[in-house]
């Protein structure tokens, strides 16, 4: 059976080496891929998730130093949601004040438990305490064991105007349906996903737009489980909602197209094929630069114009 929802998030950041060591080390993702914006190719591309890459895990960002400070607000993606075992709030509420992550209040939402703190570059981020999921894979690292890692994505909140377009849109292309409500957000999820299932739109009209910049989320992908069903995906939106994509791309480890959803958040549709394994075996992922083809003659500028990451 085909799986929907989330593929990855895409954000941009600050310095690097600041952004490896707040993924790794504080978080405990592991970072699965090293490689460079295929448009910008000085700039790093740098991927993280859980031990294999699998979609619904990713969080990738595009480190800009010196790009200017973006401001929330309507038209973005607002916060990305990670899952953790119910049993590890106490260990991941003690953590992230032992390394000085500045916390909000603990709340409650859809009767999940939440912890919502951001990243050195402002950009919000959350655990959400799940019940079930203890049995699943987690990544371990020197300060996170297994048991207490993060277990990829739970899901995304998406700050609109009015959601009701966009949400027409997740349930008639992308595989998803409203599922629950909660005073103005309203919660869809891909049926039989449990990794990357949900995406929230919180309808909050009268809000500033946002602005992109640094601590922003660039773009939202959607899974396909192949060209075929991305084609039909691409079909569905152009003739029920009237929305063309850009032609497909090749990002070596998924193929892709983009859009611009009715309230304006860059919407990609990624291929889970080939996967992340595709120039470098499981065991050994993220640890070198890889490039695509196009840019492999280049390598030797690249790497002296990207700074160090460690």
């Amino acid at each position: 059976m085909a799986r929907h929802g989330i593929h990855h998030v895409t954000a941009i950041s600050g310095e690097a080496r600041r952004n490896v060591d707040f993924y790794t080390r504080i978080l405990g993702l592991r970072l699965v891929k090293r490689t460079v914006n295929f448009d910008d190719p000085g700039t790093w591309h740098l991927y993280y998730g859980d031990e294999t890459g699998q979609p619904g895990t990713i969080l990738t960002f595009f480190p800009w130093a010196q790009a200017s400070q973006g401001r929330q607000g309507v038209g973005e993606l607002h916060e990305t949601i990670f899952r953790i075992p119910q049993a590890s709030v106490g260990f991941w509420t003690h953590r992230l004040l032992a390394q000085g992550v500045a916390q909000e209040t603990t709340t409650e939402r859809f009767g999940e438990t939440v912890i919502a703190f951001r990243d050195p570059d402002g950009m919000r981020v959350a655990l959400v305490a799940l019940p079930g999921i203890d049995s699943e894979p987690g990544w371990a690292t020197a300060d996170i064991p297994a048991e207490h890692a993060v277990r990829g994505i739970h899901g995304v909140t998406l700050m609109l105007e009015d959601g009701a377009a966009t949400g027409a849109i997740l349930s008639d292309v992308l595989g998803l349906a409203e599922t629950a409500k909660e005073g103005n957000t309203v919660r869809y999820q891909a049926p039989g996903t449990t990794i990357g299932g949900i995406v929230d739109l919180r309808s909050v009209g009268g809000f500033l737009p946002a602005r992109q910049g640094r601590g922003s989320v660039h773009h939202l992908a959607f899974r396909a489980a192949d060209d075929a069903e991305e084609a039909a995906m691409v079909r569905r939106l152009a003739e029920n909602h009237g929305i063309r994509t850009t032609e497909q791309m090749d990002r070596n480890y998924f193929r892709s197209v983009y859009f611009r959803e009715p309230g304006h958040v860059l919407f990609e549709i990624a291929t889970d094929i080939p996967g992340f394994a595709v120039d470098e075996p499981a065991e050994t992922l993220g640890t070198t630069l890889k490039l695509p083809r196009v840019l492999e003659k280049h390598r030797a500028e690249i790497e002296r114009a990207l700074p160090e990451l460690a």
